[in-house]
């Protein structure tokens, strides 16, 4: 990760995001009121279930009232990974349901109405990636930078970057940047001349692609400890990197995500 930016979105507020921009993040959990416990301890984060025709348990996560993220019950039969779920803003979810299909990715939900969200796909890449689609009201993007507990970048990990980067400048018309390391394979995905998100190649040994979500947090070593005192698992030990310090950990349920105190 290179850059990380933010904006400020509230319960209730309609504005609009740029197509491509990361406009949520949501988990599936097995057991919902312990992952609700877990983030709360972690994050502080307050909860509220939101008045939408979902079928099964949801709740959003505020700070301060502000939404920063989903949490659903998983059904007990239903054999899905645990991983954050990155959904990408669009004007119309059907056309871009469309040129997911066309551009070599699988739409595995919807479109669909949400009474609350507005309408919603659930999509993999070509590499097999999820992330999501999401159209209308109730979105919020990653939040300013500085303020613990809310998403401030989103990052495609995968095999190679280079590879399914043609498929996500097709559906939303991405500038990129290479990192200009020799032999990176990390390009930023820009939107009206800012960055939004990035996509770094891990290589053939990655177990599988997926989208990751950076927390802002006010120590990242501390939470760190925390998320090992929760019940979770540190993955990757606090470290330095461009945008700050960070360190990747995964909630007890095996869901990774990354905390990360941005610098200055």
């Amino acid at each position: 990760m290179t850059e990380v930016w933010g904006s400020s979105e509230h319960r209730g507020a309609t504005r609009r995001q740029t197509p491509g921009t990361p406009c949520w993040t949501s988990l599936l959990a097995r057991d919902l009121e312990a992952t609700k416990e877990f983030y709360g301890g972690l994050f502080g984060w307050s909860y509220y279930t939101p008045g939408s025709g979902r079928p099964g348990p949801y709740v959003r996560a505020t700070i301060d009232g502000r939404d920063v993220a989903g949490i659903g019950g998983l059904p007990p039969d239903r054999q899905l990974a645990n991983a954050w779920t990155t959904y990408l803003a669009s004007d119309d979810a059907d056309a871009s349901a469309e040129w997911i299909h066309c551009a070599g990715g699988t739409v595995g939900v919807g479109p669909l109405a949400d009474e609350d969200a507005g309408r919603l796909v659930l999509a993999t890449d070509p590499a097999g990636a999820p992330f999501g689609v999401r159209q209308g009201r109730g979105a919020a993007g990653p939040g300013p930078a500085g303020v613990p507990g809310t998403p401030v970048w989103h990052e495609l990990v995968t095999h190679d970057a280079v590879a399914v980067l043609k498929f996500y400048r097709a559906l939303f018309g991405y500038e990129t940047k290479s990192s200009g390391a020799v032999g990176a394979d990390t390009f930023t995905l820009h939107l009206d001349g800012r960055p939004v998100a990035a996509i770094r190649g891990a290589g053939p040994a990655l177990r599988y692609p997926h989208w990751m979500t950076y927390f802002e947090v006010a120590d990242v070593d501390a939470a760190a400890e925390r998320v090992a005192e929760l019940g979770g698992r540190v993955v990757d030990a606090p470290a330095e990197v461009a945008a700050g310090r960070a360190a990747t950990v995964e909630d007890p349920e095996g869901a990774v995500f990354t905390l990360l105190r941005t610098a200055g």
